[in-house]
């Protein structure tokens, strides 16, 4: 544990580096300031084998500071196009953490638009590449604003395809379909046997009814988990190594 005080955006980053954690020399997918910094903390702490890219074509076996490439810094061990991207997720050595907008209780996620598919009231990203992310290869979810806008019933375009969905298609091409966690500011939030979402452990100083308040679906799970605080060997490489200009605390405030 910590002797420092550590805000709710490193405990966040710790807590979506954890979710890296065993998934061995497979590419590392992080959308967002927070995956991001987490993915590369694993590297450097309890997965060395996840591989990096700079967010361009090099992966970096010790990656430059947030928001740099690898003319900024890091070590270069590796090219790989965007043309092969799609290979290795096929092969299903990827690992992503992606955001969602919509999320329901089985981790169906929407990233493509709110409201009447008519009239939207929002048009978002579109579906990318959620789809080919949750049939072949590991998918988590990190939410910066934990709030019924975004754990709702039924989501109203189903990007991600959920355990649900997943559980009731009856051919093999779903066989590899693997949601992990969904990360927030508020919390860890699991599947139970039923792939129900379910509280894993609340941040320090998060109140269970107030995850549950601000989830638009009953949510299971413990009241006594508590999500852990970085190290300082964490606290140094997040502050120090790889976000010295502090933008995770933009993503996720104080």
């Amino acid at each position: 544990m910590s002797v420092l005080a550590a805000t709710r955006a490193e405990v966040c980053v710790v807590a979506c580096s954890d979710a890296w954690r065993g998934s061995g020399e497979v590419l590392a997918h992080a959308v967002g300031t927070v995956p991001t910094i987490s993915a590369r903390l694993a590297r450097l702490t309890h997965s060395p084998d996840l591989v990096l890219s700079d967010g361009e074509a090099f992966l970096m076996s010790s990656p430059p500071p947030l928001g740099g490439t690898a003319a900024d810094g890091g070590t270069v061990e590796g090219w790989l196009p965007f043309r092969s991207v799609f290979d290795v997720l096929n092969a299903g050595r990827r690992h992503s953490m992606m955001g969602a907008s919509q999320i329901d209780r089985y981790g169906n996620q929407n990233i493509s638009r709110i409201g009447d598919p008519q009239r939207p009231k929002r048009q978002l990203i579109g579906a990318r590449g959620a789809p080919g992310n949750t049939v072949n290869h590991r998918t988590d979810y990190w939410v910066a604003r934990h709030s019924p806008r975004v754990f709702v019933e039924a989501v109203d375009v189903v990007c991600g395809v959920g355990n649900d969905r997943a559980r009731a298609h009856r051919t093999r091409s779903l066989r590899f379909h693997d949601l992990g966690v969904v990360l927030t500011n508020l919390a860890v939030l699991g599947y139970d046997a039923e792939g129900r979402l379910e509280i894993r452990t609340l941040h320090p100083g998060v109140r269970v009814d107030e995850v549950r308040a601000q989830t638009g679906f009953p949510l299971a799970g413990p009241v006594d988990g508590v999500t852990r605080v970085p190290t300082d060997e964490e606290l140094h490489l997040i502050r120090e190594v790889l976000d010295p200009r502090g933008l995770r605390d933009r993503e996720v405030p104080g």
